[in-house]
């Protein structure tokens, strides 16, 4: 009966997917568009029969303080006699770093391989500056990406997809939580969880939270759940004498929704005065194995170092409802939890800036706790949002009383609690102005933590700014419980314990260790220090603390035997019986934390020299351990799969296809032997739309290619205009100077469109009339509506932002679908976008093996659909798909003197033969009859061409349309066309 119920309730959710041993996930909505009859046909089909059924789903973690190691595996069933395509999905939580993918398919396994990417990733301008995508170091908490694998199961055959990765868990007061995302999105046979966790110190409390469908969380806010609904019934819970607990979740029912398994741990000592508790945790929690160490620092009972906090609070018209409700419920918590020795204040920002008690900070006091919540209470959202101003006065506010000669702040920790539910909108709004600003305000003095709410926050800005200035960011979802999740932050930073932490070794003893310099330490939280040991012979290895009180300075010294570290870390793995994945987990742990740190630096750094040293560090790492990071790229084998749905017997190739000899350009081409393979933000599902179908196969836009539109910008560069109008096709040179960026399309105050390409240069060759060839090199397709969203293409790499940012590559077959866009990349040959469903791009990679002197590997654009464009569209291409041109000739009498010429060189009255012209607005344009080819080569097109730089074509003149910047959107230089 229950199974019924369940059945019935959960039908809504139903779709397809498959994983086999250890951590199941999620599957793709786009697998219902094959065909029943023919797998590689484009269409939509009901008969989900056809799908590959998942047999088995399991998910295996092994935790080793705070260690996580994940391995999932998925077994998939072809029943039918022909081929089909199977699709591996899975949500990895964004700190994770992918360590191995293995597929075996019809008995043959096919291996991945990480290496280096292939070109150092571009630093990105504008208002979204900083790092790309899932792998971006620290990224929000509660976020996961996805990996995707996609692979052609012969007929009667089984696939099965293997997953490894590893996260360091944090510690958050006193806890931390592991959480496993099941999202199979179709029936499956069997489908387990299993939980192994090894700790060092004693577990005293665990609790497997209840199943959630999404991203809500389940608990009451500090990692327990209300009690009124339990984990499942097939939950095991088993823990013996060597503290090694171990954990299954056995689901023989079948799931198709969405499962979020949080494990809940809490670790608690006894109690010890403020020195001896440090003492213990400078050899208690010391790890020593292969070579390598890990110290995890988390001393409790000290006193409570008193702070200066300025909560800096968008009060801006987005913030309205919900969001200032519950913001306001955990402001007035959050008061009533300051202690005696704090001192505090408030700023409010929209585009107005507002201060609470200007050019101070108040002491905690009970009428300042009741003027604090009427001014709370009073807010009322509106406006704009200034993040810059905010900043800079809630910076100037806490400087200003730091440097107060009436005050000693000696013994206490200032920090700026940032909240903001958007992007900035009023003052200054560009990232880099606004990060250097907010460098430049806090001056080292104070740390900056930052929250984002929300799906329409710049987070790479607000974790630049609180990385740059010692804090941390986070990030509270849309559907998220506001007041819980930042009442539960402040309760992370608000009981700060030591400040100005050092951690050093012994010198000749270990080299290479992770970070070891903090600016506060909270309790609750947890310092953890990596290094490699390069004294094998010495026993001991000499630490020191040094931090700051709220009494005092502290020095804390201790000697630790490693030989005795290293043998009970041994004996502690042997009792637990992990297995033989933790194997070396302590080098491997200091191998991610060195990765991240990596990460951290090269978002930090100054030069393009610092940023290639820490670059070239974290690549080397990251290949060393095989981890997935933004530095790296992983090549997966396939199998190929005849005709006749069996599995060919030649070697397998890779999904990262080599180079090919030519220009591989060529529109109407599809490798249909091609894996799509990437890492995709994690995004609700939704039903099938006409983004979806656009983007559900790359085989469908390229068999269709035919129907591009001839209008586009492609080679040295020529344009081709088809004017709708006017059934005619005209074409034009533009003879540019490298570096230019010119506007080719732009409607940003209708559909928020605008499309700009970057030009590079290359000597013309030898018989040429023209002194150099120009390219585009670049091109950034920018969508304003309903929220900002970009793509920024060059031949070897496409940068896709829309919220979150992905870096994709040219060489592989991706199809990606976010809110806003729908991107489908064929390998090397093309890339399609979609924008809101109608407005669709195509841009060609040419690429080229042994390019010639006056060869570039460069980009052409052209429109394919411009449907949903307005009729104030304009842009070098797009001015024209309005406009009403019409053909006619020039008199044979006509005077060339005047507008067309000078009187000096023709004569007032020089009789020419009757030439062809087009009538443009008010204009008489001379062309001539050319050809074009057009889409690689693969056509040609005749056209009327004009000369000059399309002088008198085009609405003014050329310069007009060179841009200052790839993201520039501003209105064209002399209005909008006009009809």
């Amino acid at each position: 009966m229950l199974l019924i119920v369940l059945v019935v309730y959960l039908c809504p959710f139903f779709q397809c997917q498959t994983q086999d041993t250890e951590l199941s996930e999620d599957v793709d909505f786009e697998e219902y568009a094959i065909s029943d009859t023919d797998p590689n046909a484009v269409g939509f089909s009901l008969h989900f029969e056809t799908k590959p059924h998942i047999q088995e789903l399991s998910v295996q973690t092994t935790i080793i303080s705070r260690y996580a190691f994940t391995a999932v595996s998925c077994s998939m069933l072809n029943r039918h006699s022909a081929a089909t395509q199977g699709v591996f999905q899975f949500h990895i939580p964004t700190a994770a770093y992918i360590s191995n993918f293995t597929m075996i398919v019809g008995g043959r396994v096919f291996p991945s391989q990480v290496k280096a990417r292939e070109k150092k990733m571009k630093k990105e301008g504008g208002e979204n500056n900083g790092k790309k995508n899932k792998n971006t170091p620290e990224q929000s908490e509660g976020e996961m990406a996805v990996f995707r694998m996609e692979v052609t199961i012969p007929g009667r055959n089984r696939a099965v997809f293997l997953l490894t990765y590893e996260e360091l868990l944090q510690r958050r007061l006193g806890h931390y939580e592991h959480v496993t995302s099941v999202q199979p999105m179709q029936l499956v046979s069997r489908l387990s969880v299993g939980v192994t966790v090894v700790e060092h110190s004693r577990i005293t409390y665990l609790e497997v939270l209840p199943l959630r469908n999404g991203k809500t969380p389940s608990s009451n806010g500090n990692g327990k759940s209300d009690g009124k609904v339990g984990p499942p019934v097939s939950t095991v819970i088993r823990q013996n004498d060597t503290l090694n607990t171990i954990i299954y979740i056995y689901i023989y029912i079948y799931i198709y929704i969405y499962i979020y398994i949080y494990i809940y741990i809490m670790k608690l000592r006894n109690n010890f005065k403020a020195v001896n508790t440090i003492q213990i945790y400078l050899s208690a929690f010391f790890q020593v194995l292969d070579g390598h160490f890990v110290h995890y620092f988390a001393p409790k009972d000290l006193p409570v170092v008193p702070k200066n906090v300025v909560f800096v609070i968008d009060t801006s018209a987005s913030m309205v409802g919900t969001k200032i409700r519950q913001t306001k419920e955990a402001l007035f918590t959050i008061l009533r939890e300051l202690r005696p020795s704090d001192h505090f204040n408030f700023v409010t920002f929209s585009n107005r800036i507002r201060v609470w008690h200007p050019g101070k900070l108040v002491p905690v006091t009970p009428n300042n706790i009741r003027d604090a919540k009427k001014f709370i209470y009073m807010i009322s959202p509106t406006g704009g949002t200034d993040i810059n101003g905010g900043i800079q006065a809630g910076s100037a506010l806490l400087g200003d009383y730091l440097s107060s000669k009436e005050e000693s702040h000696h013994n206490s920790v200032s920090l700026i609690i940032f909240l903001t539910d958007g992007r900035p909108t009023v003052g200054i709004v560009q990232s880099p102005s606004i990060i250097g600003n907010t460098k430049a305000a806090v001056q080292e003095k104070f740390c900056l933590f930052t929250i984002g709410m929300g799906d329409d926050v710049d987070y790479r800005l607000l974790e630049r700014m609180s990385l740059e200035n010692c804090g941390t960011m986070r990030r509270i979802p849309e559907d998220a419980n506001a007041s819980v999740m930042l009442k539960g932050f402040y309760d992370e930073i608000g009981t700060p314990l030591l400040s100005d932490i050092r951690v050093e070794y012994s010198e000749d003893a270990v080299e290479y260790i992770t970070q070891n310099l903090f600016t506060n330490y909270f309790n609750g939280s947890e310092l953890i220090v990596a290094g490699k040991l390069t004294n094998h012979s010495s026993d001991s290895l000499h630490v020191q603390v040094t931090a700051s009180n709220s009494e005092r300075s502290i020095v804390l010294e201790k000697d630790v035997s490693i030989h005795e570290r290293e043998q009970e870390t041994e004996r502690r793995l042997a009792e637990a019986e992990a297995g033989p994945n933790v194997n070396g987990y302590v080098e491997r742990l200091w191998g991610y934390l060195s990765v991240k740190d990596g990460l951290k630096g090269r978002l930090r750094s100054q030069t393009s020299a610092d940023r290639e040293n820490y670059t070239q560090h974290a690549t080397n790492l990251s290949l060393t351990y095989n981890f997935l990071t933004p530095l790296t790229q992983m090549t997966v084998e396939k199998p190929q799969v005849l005709a006749d749905g069996t599995l060919a017997q030649k070697e397998a190739e890779a999904t990262e296809a080599p180079p090919p000899a030519e220009s591989s350009n060529q529109l109407s081409e599809d490798d249909n032997t091609l894996t799509p393979q990437s890492l995709h933000r994690n995004q609700p599902p939704k039903p099938i739309s006409a983004v979806s179908k656009a983007t559900s196969g790359v085989s469908k836009l390229t068999k269709k290619s035919v129907t591009v539109s001839k209008t586009s910008a492609d080679g040295d560069p020529h344009f081709v205009v088809e004017v709708p109008l006017s059934k005619l096709t005209v074409c034009f040179n533009i003879n540019g100077e490298p570096g230019h960026i010119l506007r080719l399309v732009t409607d940003h105050k209708r559909s928020g469109v605008t499309v700009n390409g970057a030009l590079i240069g290359a000597p013309a060759p030898a018989s040429s009339h023209k002194e150099q060839r120009t390219y585009f090199s670049t091109i950034t397709i920018v969508a304003d509506k309903p929220h900002r969203s970009y793509i920024e293409v060059t031949p070897r790499n496409v940068i896709l932002d829309d919220r979150d940012r992905m870096i994709l590559l040219s060489s592989s077959s991706i199809s990606v679908e976010t809110a806003n866009l729908g991107v489908v990349i064929v390998s090397n040959t093309n890339l399609t976008v979609t924008i809101l469903g109608t407005i669709q791009f195509v841009i060609l990679f040419h690429h080229y093996k042994n390019p010639a002197p006056y060869q570039r590997d460069h980009l052409g654009f052209y429109i394919a659909n411009s449907k949903g464009l307005s009729k104030d569209t304009h842009g070098l291409l797009g001015q024209f798909l309005y406009e009403d041109i019409g053909l006619t000739q020039l008199p044979g009498n006509f005077s060339m003197a005047g507008k067309n010429s000078t009187q000096g060189t023709l004569g007032k009255n020089t009789t020419l033969p009757s030439c062809p012209a087009l009538k443009v607005k008010d204009r008489t344009v001379p062309v001539i009859k050319k050809s074009r080819r057009i889409y690689s080569g693969k056509q040609t097109v005749d056209c009327w061409f004009a000369k000059n730089n399309a002088a008198k074509l085009i609405d003014g003149q050329y310069s007009d349309y060179v841009v200052s910047h790839l993201f520039d959107t501003g209105d064209w230089a002399n209005g909008t066309n006009t009809h």
